[in-house]
């Protein structure tokens, strides 16, 4: 039990997540690299998949969108706010 009758803290609050400008460039050179990953990567799997199943390029826009749409999601989660 503390003696402080008013029951306030004297600590200061801490700060936000990505509130420094090292966090913030950090956070600016990671997103597009995240985004681009997950467009490369999900193209990259279809394009895979289309030449061992000798399709025409359908797995890779479909994967590729589907990377498009996880980087989107990626990117908001990291935002802060």
């Amino acid at each position: 039990m503390d003696n402080n009758p008013d029951n306030t803290d004297s600590t200061p609050a801490p700060a936000k997540k990505g509130s420094s400008a090292g966090s913030q460039l950090g956070m600016a050179i990671e997103l597009p690299v995240v985004f681009v990953g997950t467009v490369v990567l999900g193209g990259g799997l279809g394009f895979l998949l289309d030449h061992w199943l000798h399709t025409k390029f359908l797995f890779m826009f479909v994967f590729g969108a589907a990377g498009f749409v996880a980087g989107l999601r990626e990117i908001l989660r990291r935002l802060p706010g």
